[in-house]
């Protein structure tokens, strides 16, 4: 077995995982209760998806073709730090919007944070306010 057949087998098994988390997201984003785990389903495992993918990719351009791909490695770093972050503004979004959450959630440790934050504002004084 030589690095060229070594490194296709790499590769494919990178793809293929991510092939597979591809489908453990979508069958969380069906199956969970409410937007905020169906968040945390669609953001982590999705991501992890499309980087095991592009990194499968780019490891058999890289072996096969001795091609290295600026734009894979580009797509992996802006997937890397914006999928997280969209997910969470739009959980934040949704709570701070007031959905509510599942029956089954036990505690809602952001409820105290935000409450003390809209009670605790300083008020601004204007040469109007005078």
């Amino acid at each position: 077995m030589n690095a060229s057949v070594t490194g296709e087998l790499l590769a494919s098994i990178f793809i293929i995982v991510g092939a597979l988390m591809s489908v453990i997201s979508a069958i969380g984003i069906i199956r969970l209760p409410d937007v905020y785990t169906r968040s945390h389903a669609g953001t982590k495992s999705a991501t992890l998806a499309v980087l095991l993918t592009l990194t499968g990719c780019f490891i058999y351009f890289w072996l096969a073709d001795a091609y290295i791909s600026i734009r894979l490695i580009l797509g992996i770093v802006f997937v890397f730090l914006t999928a997280p972050v969209a997910g969470h503004l739009i959980t934040r979004a949704a709570y701070r919007s007031k959905v509510p959450l599942t029956e089954e959630s036990v505690e809602d440790e952001l409820k105290e944070v935000l409450n003390k934050e809209n009670y605790n504002e300083p008020v601004e004084h204007t040469d109007a306010n005078k």
